[in-house]
């Protein structure tokens, strides 16, 4: 689910005329961002970074840049960096909800829920009617309640009440965690003008600059929304038995498990799908370890529920980025 940053050209009302040269080095501008905008679409990182940057040469505190730039870095994996541009933003422009819910998805990504639940709130506070953040606040808060649930029963496995309602809240968010269902705002499309600020003296603008420049860090080792997202979406294929959307998330070179070949493994699966009335899937307490750009590992706590047959434990993906989707190579259960 992806939102529209349009709120961003609210930041430009104040603005009455400009000179033709200024409207000439905004059609340029908005001409690199949407430039950058389509690269980062098609996976192109490094080509989008270096749009946003040449952007960024010339109008270090230009929102719509800094925020392209934001997402540029979350899909590499690159959530330090990330944070800081996002966090930055809600400096410089505290009016934006969009950096707010960005910020959650990192956080949620990660597991840190609680800090999830405040930026999601503060972006409520600066947009009343941000839809998409009291949706992803409910999810946050729905972990956050599995989580509390579940520690009740480490505590007392007898405690029949918090079994039921840690069933009800895993049912009502599919067993997933928040990371994998927060919605993450995306570049808008149209340019906005930046919003007059006092001046800064060139000493407090080099860091962001020296930033700007440097090569974009490896994936972070603490999990990725996108893959987080593609796990859940194949969960939901699952759940739906969707036999071919869920049999889609495996890539062409799927090692199937034991000696079986690939169209065997195809059709037992088929046949177990269609013969189960019902189907839950949960994903709880992923890890995702990234190996590279386009190669990440994701453990989780895999809970399967069908009218005939219930069972939990370990499950670890093996899955590589092919195109602009992430797919299973390896499924290992314990």
């Amino acid at each position: 689910m992806l939102i529209s940053a349009t709120r961003l050209a609210k930041l430009g009302r104040g603005v009455v005329s400009l000179s033709a040269c200024c409207l000439l080095a905004f059609a340029a501008r908005a001409d690199d961002l949407q430039d950058a905008s389509k690269l980062l679409k098609s996976g192109q990182h490094q080509q989008a970074l270096e749009r946003v940057n040449k952007v960024l040469s010339a109008k270090p505190r230009d929102p719509q840049a800094r925020f392209l730039k934001g997402l540029i870095f979350t899909d590499q994996g690159n959530t330090k960096d990330a944070i800081e541009i996002f966090t930055k933003l809600t400096q410089d422009y505290p009016e934006l909800p969009e950096p707010y819910n960005n910020l959650a998805v990192i956080y949620a990504a990660q597991g840190q829920y609680d800090k999830a639940r405040v930026a999601l709130e503060q972006s409520i506070r600066t947009h009343p009617s941000y839809a998409t953040a009291y949706e992803n606040l409910g999810d946050v808060y729905a972990k956050l309640a599995s989580q509390a649930y579940d520690k009740a029963l480490q505590i007392d496995s007898s405690n029949k009440g918090a079994k039921n309602k840690l069933s009800l809240v895993r049912e009502l968010v599919g067993g997933s965690t928040a990371a994998a269902t927060v919605a993450i705002a995306k570049a808008p499309e149209k340019p906005v003008v930046e919003k007059p600020a006092p001046e800064k003296p060139a000493v407090a603008e080099k860091p962001a600059e020296k930033a700007a420049e440097k090569p974009a860090a490896k994936p972070a080792a603490d999990g990725s929304a996108e893959v987080l997202a593609a796990v859940n979406a194949w969960a939901q294929a699952w759940s739906k038995r969707d036999a071919d959307g869920y049999l889609s998330y495996y890539a062409a070179d799927f090692k199937a498990p034991g000696k079986e070949s690939r169209a065997d493994w195809e059709k037992a699966r088929r046949t177990r799908i269609s013969a189960a009335k019902t189907i839950k899937v949960g994903i709880d307490s992923p890890k995702v370890t990234m190996s590279g750009s386009n190669s990440a590992t994701v453990v989780f706590q895999q809970n399967y529920q069908s009218d005939t047959f219930k069972s939990a434990g370990r499950k670890t993906l093996v899955m590589a980025k092919s195109g602009d989707r992430w797919q299973i190579r390896e499924e290992k259960s314990n």
